[in-house]
């Protein structure tokens, strides 16, 4: 399929929270759907009412069954290698649960770790005798391959790699860490929950073991959707009893059996309406291009960060070489949630990264509150040049 240059002009009247004239600059968080992904999931909530969720459910098997082939699509992978779920932190579990791990076992983790993951880590490797430590960064802040061969060994169970943190806009090497993971026998669990939507992230280029990720970011899908990567030859390595009857079978009154895909990953009860949702959010991404995506949110993001940059108070706080979409800053002698508030009276949508996210980056760097601005191709210039001007104006009010 050809793709063109986006234009942030047409894809801001695909998206009817672009019509009101606000500046949204969080899809880092929660982005605005395409008008034809909230009528999929309005159309079958109200085809629900009319019949009953199971034959409305029925009515749409073939476009369910359907999105393992776009999400295949989407990830370089196998239909038979993917799972929905009803968030990123719900496959990430699924996959981290999945893994064997037991006393003087080790995870490696990077400085930029997400919250969640880290707590459910540092948990299940005190209650078994396991270890979690990190990996250092480089002097650019992407983690170190050099210093993870150095720390690899065949105590590694595997590495929790996080492909673009939540509080900033770094992005880490996926393919050199994967490589030598992969060398010393461990598995690797790679975050893309900020990554899927705006950057590619597939496993056929990264090798990676496990991908989770969610709709409602950068993908621009519902809220309670996700979806997780896992490649099928490991599944008979792992363990797979947090199942029911939906990823695996009840063969008799004592037995069971798991399935042989990443299904065994799902659970029976879901939201339809949200899942095909999704779907449509994925199919928009892949009509749109990928790396038509990727060039049009570096080139709108860039916009924003250079220019914050340039302005007197105002600290741009994005580690890395490469970024994504999230620029993270801070303005000095004002709170970052007076910040947010400031230019939501403006109608400006940003938020707070906060220390508890990331927290090993974040105390490294003697940060607890930074301001997150996370823009995405429907952003046209004019409405990041307007953020810029209200950042300024910040500034000004915070010198008197």
């Amino acid at each position: 399929m050809e793709h063109m240059t986006i234009d942030p002009e047409t894809t801001a009247l695909d998206t009817p929270g672009c019509r009101n004239g606000q500046v949204f600059l969080d899809s880092a968080g929660s982005s605005l759907a395409p008008a034809r992904v909230a009528d999929t999931v309005v159309d079958h909530l109200r085809r629900e009412t009319e019949i009953g969720g199971y034959r409305a459910a029925a009515e749409r098997e073939e476009d369910l069954e359907a999105g393992y082939s776009v999400f295949a699509e989407l990830l370089g992978c196998a239909p038979e290698e993917i799972a929905f779920t009803d968030s990123a932190t719900r496959s990430w579990f699924a996959a981290f649960r999945s893994i064997p791990l037991k006393e003087n076992d080790r995870i490696l983790i990077t400085e930029v770790e997400y919250g969640g993951n880290a707590v459910a880590m540092l948990r299940r490797a005190e209650a078994v005798g396991a270890s979690v430590e990190v990996v250092p960064s480089d002097p650019s802040g992407e983690v170190s391959p050099t210093a993870l061969r150095e720390l690899l060994d065949e105590r590694v169970r595997f590495v929790s790699l996080v492909h673009a943190p939540t509080n900033g806009g770094l992005l880490n090497p996926v393919r050199e860490v994967v490589d030598a993971a992969h060398d010393a026998g461990a598995l690797v669990l790679l975050d893309g929950c900020q990554s899927v939507g705006q950057i590619s992230c597939r496993a056929d280029e990264t090798g990676a073991d496990f991908i989770a990720g969610t709709g409602r970011k950068w993908l621009r899908g519902p809220r309670g959707t996700g979806f997780l990567y896992a490649r099928r030859s490991i599944l008979d390595d792992l363990i797979l009893d947090e199942i029911d009857h939906h990823g695996g079978e009840w063969t008799a009154p004592d037995r069971t059996r798991a399935r042989d895909d990443a299904k065994v990953f799902e659970l029976w009860e879901s939201s339809i309406a949200d899942r095909l949702g999704l779907i449509e959010a994925a199919r928009y991404a892949l009509e749109l291009g990928v790396p038509e995506i990727r060039e049009a949110v570096r080139g709108i993001s860039g916009r924003l960060r250079e220019g914050l940059a340039r302005i007197e108070g105002v600290r741009v706080h994005d580690l890395g070489v490469r970024h994504s979409g999230i620029v993270t800053f801070d303005v000095e002698g004002v709170p970052a949630p007076e910040v947010v508030a400031a230019l939501a009276r403006a109608d400006v949508t940003v938020t707070v990264s906060r220390e508890a996210s990331t927290r090993i980056d974040m105390e490294r760097r003697g940060l607890t509150e930074i301001v997150r601005a996370s823009p995405h191709y429907f952003v046209t210039p004019q409405r990041v040049d307007r953020a810029l001007e209200l950042v300024e104006g910040i500034v000004r009010g915070a010198r008197g």
